[in-house]
């Protein structure tokens, strides 16, 4: 038996050693010159930043600027220029440092915020191979039409659009049937695709921070950052972002989120063919919403900030499932045409139609979406045209609809920072600035390095009181504004935050932007009202408030922010009731 035994498993043998050669040779030998390769080139790159650091502390303040020097202003553009140059992590890891005001100071983070991706796109044939491996099929035989040029280029991967053949999708992706009729219309598909070099490139450089990382924490003054702690948190969210099958499972869990919310949407994941370095999703033509915050939105001003912030208050507080990278590249709005008799339809149709009807009436409202956004596009260069064709569309009975792209990252808090979340926000909404400055210190990472905490937590209780003075008037406050003085503070004292608390405080300031620039009156405060009556709604079956109740770290004192709220919009509404009859009398005084 034993020769037998040892002849059956020579071949083993052999195969073992010859990967356990390969496997050495690669990481002990091949891998360390490539990461000295790299390091040496990085080094040529950030070398002349780090002997020009000391001009921070030159030249004359500059107001308009955040009251920055000019030494240290030409030393921030040094930096993105740097980070350009280094490459797909640089550049990741410069716009994630945009969002960490509560670490670097505003002005760093609003020049780092402008970082672009540089990188050249890879060759088709790298493209080809993916696709056709996960298919398992010749290119040919998959798609239609493809367009070979990408129409996006990221720092990690590439977006291409093509028309793909029905055949090989399932049923269910677009619910699309055979009938070749005046009302089809063939799928057509987004694919994202890895560059091929990233994963290697990343790793090697997270690898490189790493070690500086490490160095930086030996100074005493710097060990508040937690460094290495940063980084590796840093590197989790890359290697989220290198593996698209969570991009593809977060879509999904967001169209279940929103699945009766027809204002916004999502694109439609392909599962069955997604692959760690490859995505197909549902094409959503729309505009992207920066043409709406150069040329306005005209009638629909009001309507397209609220949604967002909706939306973004849904996913908050209802779903703890919260889009964590909602810049505007990544908000696209298209229109569709809603009239009652329409609504009133596709309802009835929804429940009462087979797939193949379904398939035909998404077809038609597309068709109309395609046209309205084409006679918008056709007007993009001229504000005033472009004003009068959302004034005709309004008229016409369209309506707008937001769709979020790039779900890469999403902020989810685990139960003991929800937890923190609603103990703070519960300070703040019984205004005891006080206590949320302490529940601050306590609650963050290192509060032994904090720096005069009691100041910290005084001065956040004079923000609260300041914000309290104006309860009826939160219309007029900029949450964006309280947020940017306190991560102010935060950076001031130390208080080093947790990063999915950071990532929703980012959220809050993005949107309030983009709502703010389209509609200045916009009150955070009151489009979360719906919100908590909804949460009030949930539990209609054991009693209307219950639903309140069952908020995680929640008890009761959510209704104390809900009953506030809808006095607070009582309020409003009786000031505003009181002042139109006033003016009606004053214009009809004439008379009589």
């Amino acid at each position: 038996m034993y020769p037998v035994f040892y002849k059956e498993s020579s071949p083993n043998l052999i195969k073992k050693c010859l990967n356990y050669i390969y496997n050495f040779i690669s990481d002990y030998i091949i891998e360390p010159i490539l990461i000295s390769c790299r390091f040496t080139y990085l080094l040529c790159i950030f070398l002349p930043l780090i002997i020009g650091s000391p001009l921070i502390f030159f030249g004359k303040r500059v107001p308009e600027c955040n009251d920055e020097r000019t030494g240290t202003l030409w030393w921030y553009n040094k930096l993105m220029r740097s980070m350009e140059m280094a490459g797909p992590t640089f550049i990741k890891l410069g716009q994630w440092a945009a969002s960490r005001t509560d670490i670097f100071p505003q002005e760093m983070c609003i020049r780092l915020s402008k970082l672009h991706s540089a990188v050249d796109p890879h060759p088709f044939h790298e493209t080809k191979r993916v696709i056709e491996k996960a298919f398992n099929r010749p290119f040919e035989e998959i798609f239609i039409n493809f367009d070979m040029d990408p129409i996006g280029i990221g720092a990690i991967a590439q977006v291409y659009k093509a028309v793909i053949r029905s055949e090989v999708l399932p049923n269910s992706f677009f619910n699309d049937d055979s009938d070749e009729s005046d009302e089809s219309r063939p799928p057509m598909v987004a694919i994202k695709i890895l560059h091929p070099s990233s994963e290697n490139n990343i790793r090697r450089d997270l690898k490189i921070l790493m070690v500086f990382a490490k160095i930086i924490n030996v100074i005493p003054t710097m060990q508040w950052l937690s460094f290495p702690e940063e980084v590796k948190m840093f590197g989790n969210m890359m290697q989220k972002q290198l593996d698209l099958r969570i991009e593809a499972t977060n879509l999904l869990e967001f169209q279940k989120n929103f699945n009766n919310r027809s204002s916004i949407n999502f694109p439609k994941p392909l599962i069955l063919y997604t692959a760690k370095n490859m995505l197909i999703e549902e094409y959503e033509r729309g505009i992207n919403i920066k043409l709406f915050l150069d040329n306005g939105a005209g009638i629909f001003d009001h309507m397209i900030a609220n949604m967002g912030l909706d939306a973004f208050l849904h996913m908050l507080i209802l779903d703890n499932f919260v889009h964590a990278d909602l810049h505007p590249g990544n908000i696209m709005v298209k229109f569709t045409k809603q009239n009652t008799y329409n609504v009133l339809k596709q309802f009835w149709r929804n429940y009462t139609s087979s797939d193949e009807q379904k398939a035909k009436i998404r077809r038609y409202y597309d068709r109309e979406s395609d046209i309205a956004i084409e006679r918008l596009l056709s007007k993009r260069n001229d504000k005033t045209l472009w004003l009068d064709e959302l004034k005709n569309l309004c008229e016409e009975g369209y309506l707008p609809q937001l769709i979020f792209l790039d779900t890469g990252l999403v902020a989810s808090l685990n139960d003991e920072n929800r937890k923190n979340f609603l103990d703070l926000f519960r300070a703040i909404a019984e205004f005891n600035g006080y206590e949320a400055g302490k529940l601050m210190i306590n609650r963050c990472k290192t509060p032994n390095l904090v720096i005069d905490g009691e100041i910290f937590a005084l001065k956040m209780q004079h923000l609260i009181l300041t914000i309290k003075s104006l309860t009826l008037q939160l219309g007029k406050i900029k949450i964006s504004d309280i947020l940017v003085n306190v991560l102010h503070m935060v950076r001031q004292h130390h208080v080093k935050l947790e990063g999915d608390f950071v990532n929703v405080i980012i959220s809050i300031l993005l949107l309030e932007g983009i709502g703010r620039q389209l509609d200045p009156t916009m009150d955070l405060l009151k489009s979360a009202l719906p919100i908590l009556r909804k949460l009030g709604s949930k539990g209609a079956g054991k009693g209307v408030l219950e639903g309140i109740k069952d908020i995680p770290g929640g008890n009761a004192w959510w209704l104390k922010v809900w009953f506030w709220l809808e006095a607070r919009e009582w309020v409003d509404n009786a000031s505003w009731n009181y002042y139109s009859l006033l003016f009606h009398r004053n214009v009809s005084w004439p008379d009589m």
